[in-house]
């Protein structure tokens, strides 16, 4: 069977691991008045960690722990770790499907770096498009310069790492497989969160009443029999989220299923909306519109773009 012909089956995990993860960053916005937030990232990293061990055990796929790129390696689990973390810590003070719209600006960002640090040629049209992108993110955020709320800007900064790793990946998938760069992350993830925990865990620097603060500095295990299950669920969705994500891009063509990730940015306010409340301005509906439109255009450029190079036609 062709790849082509997998597409239908690749979208539909596409949208499957779009709603897991909008169901997984629910969990997350709905204990974080109860836990901190490093607990629950040793709590999701290790339940992950087992998950994907036991898959790769049973589908009987090698196990490789020894990244070929320590260095880069290293570095991504930083990004990686950190931008997350400043995208769970938004949560305190953003709408769900807010903080995952202003995420979205992760493809303008790829394809900055793209150009200059993998050199790729970037036509007008791709950056007309980054830009009318962060103009969304602007209509989004619609800022009161007088009264801003800074915070608003982690899931961007979120964005930003993020997208500094997906080029770091870029660079080791040659010789990492995905599960041995997966590995790499939950070993550095269970490694810094038990740092943390000596060095923060014991709430000796929970000194503010801000939600956000208090999410990252708040005492660990206090409330722990009581949230066990839901931290657990973190794992357990992100474990599922990841895996048909993986299975989505391995069946089928990167190109035709990539733009239904921006399905979350439906889910996402749905939940917040069930869940918390949460409903949508006008403003953040038409910046993510505005978003999501420039995102997939990049999309659409990037697939012409690659196809002409296939037939050594230039095309930007």
């Amino acid at each position: 069977m062709s790849t082509s012909n997998n597409n239908p089956k690749g979208i539909f995990f596409i949208l499957i691991a779009m709603i897991v993860f909008s169901v997984q960053d629910g969990i997350m916005k709905h204990i974080y008045n109860f836990v901190s937030l490093y607990e629950i990232y040793l709590i999701r990293t290790v339940v992950s960690f087992v998950f994907i061990l036991l898959f790769l055990i049973i589908t009987k796929k090698p196990i490789v722990f020894k990244s070929q790129y320590p260095l880069l390696t290293f570095t991504r689990v930083i990004l990686f770790f950190f931008g997350f973390s400043s995208f769970y810590v938004s949560l305190t003070v953003l709408p769900l499907g807010t903080a995952t719209a202003l995420f979205f600006v992760t493809p303008f960002l790829i394809t900055i770096f793209a150009h200059f640090f993998l050199k790729e040629e970037i036509g007008l049209r791709r950056w007309s498009a980054v830009v009318v992108g962060f103009i969304g993110v602007y209509v989004t955020l619609n800022p009161d310069f007088s009264n801003f709320n800074y915070l608003s800007l982690l899931p961007i900064l979120c964005a930003l790492c993020y997208s500094l790793s997906m080029i770091i990946i870029k660079k080791t998938s040659d010789k990492d497989s995905v599960y041995t760069q997966t590995f790499t992350f939950y070993i550095g993830s269970i490694i810094i969160s038990i740092i943390f925990y000596f060095v923060i865990g014991d709430g000796q620097y929970n000194n503010s009443d801000h939600p956000a603060s208090q999410f990252i500095f708040r005492e660990w295990f206090v409330d722990f029999n009581s949230n066990i299950l839901l931290m657990t669920a973190t794992g357990v969705t992100a474990t599922l989220a990841f895996l048909f994500l993986f299975t989505a891009y391995s069946i089928a063509s990167p190109a035709v299923v990539s733009p239904f990730e921006y399905s979350i940015l439906f889910w996402s306010p749905l939940v917040g909306w069930l869940y918390f409340d949460e409903i949508p301005s006008l403003n953040t509906v038409i910046g993510i519109l505005i978003i999501v439109s420039s995102g997939v255009y990049i999309f659409m450029r990037e697939k012409a773009q690659n196809q002409s190079i296939a037939t050594e036609k230039p095309l930007r």
